[in-house]
């Protein structure tokens, strides 16, 4: 109806003291400047928890979770953001204020609603497998599968009977209940005629709750088998299958800590070992495990265990979660593969051999390490060198798509040891084999060895996550030198591009990650020269983004005393796009410290963004030395500003060059050749 102001926010995170709201929840001890503890997110026995008084956030060096006294109390207690707030208000002995906004107010009024009609219909669905005159078929279906009437209330199981039109007279009594039904998907309207049936017809229900156990869909499962087996909600304003997981919520509260996520394939299989006290499991919604369901998943854990059919259906299913779980495969997560026997799910195999047994088996999964070679190397003989040639060729690309840390690293030197390769020429291969065909631009190169489809990998997230191609070839395989003269850089004042490249390395090694070859999120990988100093290396090849973002984080009235902005970019990529709302905060906000920033960060972007900035400036704080500190901010600053948009500039001249060459020089307008001759004659 109405939000919360976010003035009001930051005057509440000033007046709050983050050790006041984190001690009564976790008992804390000094620790120097900070505070520590045992995470309350993650089982632990050495602290690793931090609350920073000065920064006025919290992190954790073990699982990662971090941010301000608003999101720990989102974690700790499982509340929503305005929950959170309120709370936190009371106890600051404030009274929080709302601004009123049509667009707000009718924009969530229509979300209470969906969400209302939604649990009605739960509601109706649940009345009718208990008293509806056929109740006797979907209960002896359920007692079939082993499901007692307890574990059946715990998920919300129903029944939706035979008819067109059963929810559509229990429930849309007016038009604007249908049209409630109808967007949130219960309902199906014909084009033809408008008029209006139920969805589900003759089917057992199965309730999708989100992260605060509210419905926002259902899945449906006929009793024969008839086709379509499963039939879920479709996409709606409270429902995107592609972020939510089945059983999420209730393995939550189930579970304060989730040791692990053991992820299934079906409803069934959830409920089934929910039923034998395994209620750690959750299923996608029809559809691959992808970037956005790990994302999810990792929030809350940090191992997840696959679960799938011995078959080949089950394997390719496998394939399919390995290209998503290596782009999610950071320092400290674990990832493993169950295959079961063919013919057994999950479903069955626990009331065959018991939850101990179904357990230990679980804790036997393929480790990803150990899956993902297994997978490069099928069908080849990597006892030849031609074999360990293509096993080559196949695993780099694959291992390229980890994110940069500790774990990456092992990974290539595996590779390297099975196939006696040295780290440059693996290096190369990955290169080489990251350029895409331009017949296929939306499938990873090695997704195509597979044979396997990416799916549900948001572009920014692909993007973030995939090494970039080769810096010196263009898609169609022609190198730039052939097409577009080599770009020099202006000069530029040497002591302060030399405190920026410094500046940028120490926040590159500690992840080692390469900074940006140019503009954009992709990272490379190490090149063999990286032993050269900072001041000796191209200012191109380090990462002003990263390094002007840190500074603002460090210091936010730094922006005060910076008179240059990076220019505007259509499309960011993230590092850049989280650069520019940062600026953007900034300068509407001027006199804001670190604490107000991930105030306004949460509650804009989400707990997710939130903390992934708390993370930025935990891993800056564990790598600014004495060296770094000493060096004059708005110097360093200014030269990053000006690097981002002297590589602005040259990605729009070679835009622009290639446009124009691209049109052959006889079919340029006179203004077009003059600008292909300046060009030129530029650079």
């Amino acid at each position: 109806m109405s939000r919360i102001p976010q003035t009001f926010i930051d005057d509440l995170l000033n007046r709050l003291d983050i050790v006041e709201v984190v001690d009564p929840r976790v008992k804390l001890k000094k620790a120097g400047k900070n505070y520590s503890a045992c995470c309350p997110f993650h089982d632990e026995k050495t602290p690793s928890f931090t609350v920073s008084p000065d920064k006025q956030f919290y992190y954790c060096f073990g699982c990662g979770a971090s941010g301000n006294a608003i999101g720990f109390v989102m974690e700790y207690d499982r509340s929503s953001f305005v929950d959170a707030v309120e709370n936190l208000a009371k106890l600051a002995g404030l009274q929080v204020p709302r601004e009123e906004s049509r667009t707000n107010y009718v924009q969530e009024s229509r979300q209470k609603n969906l969400y209302a009609i939604l649990d009605k219909a739960s509601t109706f669905y649940q009345t009718q497998l208990k008293s509806h005159p056929q109740k006797q078929r979907p209960v002896r279906y359920l007692q079939n599968r082993g499901l007692s009437g307890a574990i059946a209330r715990d998920f919300g199981v129903g029944y939706a009977p035979p008819g067109w039109d059963n929810l559509l007279k229990a429930l849309g009594q007016t038009e604007a209940d249908q049209e409630y039904l109808t967007e949130s998907g219960m309902l199906i309207e014909r084009d033809e005629d408008h008029r209006r049936y139920d969805r589900f017809r003759e089917r057992i229900m199965f309730p999708i709750l989100d992260n605060r156990g509210r419905v926002i869909g259902f899945g449906g499962r006929v009793l024969d088998d008839s086709k379509p087996k499963y039939l879920n909600s479709p996409e709606t304003p409270v429902f995107q299958k592609g972020r939510e997981l089945y059983g999420l919520y209730q393995a939550r509260q189930a579970n304060r800590a989730l040791e692990r996520i053991l992820i299934v394939e079906g409803y069934m299989d959830v409920i089934a070992l929910a039923q034998y006290d395994i209620r750690n499991a959750v299923a996608t919604l029809g559809t691959a495990c992808g970037e956005e369901h790990l994302r999810l998943a990792f929030k809350h854990t940090q191992e997840i265990v696959f679960c799938f059919d011995g078959d080949n259906a089950g394997r390719t299913a496998a394939k399919r979660a390995l290209m998503a779980a290596l782009t999610s495969m950071e320092d400290g997560r674990q990832i493993r593969f169950l295959f079961l026997a063919e013919g057994q799910d999950p479903d069955t195999l626990v009331r065959q051999i018991g939850a101990e047994r179904f357990l230990a088996q679980i804790k036997n999964g393929v480790p990803l390490e150990d899956f993902v070679f297994e997978v490069a190397a099928e069908g080849i003989d990597i006892n030849s060198m031609d074999g360990r040639a293509r096993f080559s060729k196949i695993a780099a690309p694959m291992l390229n798509l980890l994110p940069s840390g500790i774990y990456r690293e092992l990974m290539f030197t595996n590779l390297a040891k099975r196939t006696g390769l040295s780290g440059t020429v693996l290096m190369e291969l990955t290169q080489e084999a990251l350029v895409l065909p331009t017949s296929a631009p939306k499938q990873s190169h090695s997704s195509q060895l597979l044979g396997v489809p990416t799916t549900n990998s948001s572009p920014s997230t692909t993007a973030n996550k995939a090494a970039p191609e080769t810096p010196n070839r263009s898609e169609d395989g022609v190198t730039p030198k052939d097409t577009y003269p080599d770009i020099s850089e202006p000069d530029v004042d040497p002591q302060a591009d030399h405190l920026a490249d410094y500046y940028s390395e120490q926040f590159a090694a500690q992840a080692n990650e390469l900074p940006l070859h140019e503009l954009g999120s992709q990272f490379q990988q190490r090149r063999p020269d990286d032993s050269v100093p900072a001041a000796k290396r191209s200012s191109i090849s380090l990462n002003p983004v990263r390094a002007a973002t840190l500074l603002l984080l460090d210091n936010p009235q730094l922006l005060k005393s910076v008179g240059e902005r990076p220019l505007s970019k259509e499309g960011p990529e993230p590092d850049l796009a989280r650069l520019y709302n940062l600026i953007d905060y900034l300068e509407k906000r001027p006199d804001s410290n670190f604490n107000n920033l991930l105030g306004h960060w949460g509650g804009t972007y989400g707990l997710e963004s939130q903390q992934e900035l708390a993370k930025l400036l935990a891993s800056h704080e564990l790598t600014l030395d004495a060296a770094v500190a000493a060096t004059e901010p708005q110097a360093v600053i200014r030269d990053a500003f000006a690097k981002i948009n002297r590589l602005i500039q040259q990605q729009q001249h070679k835009l622009s060059f290639a446009e124009l060459q691209a049109k052959g020089l006889a079919n340029l307008s006179d203004a077009e050749k003059d600008l292909y001759r300046e060009l030129i004659r530029k650079h």
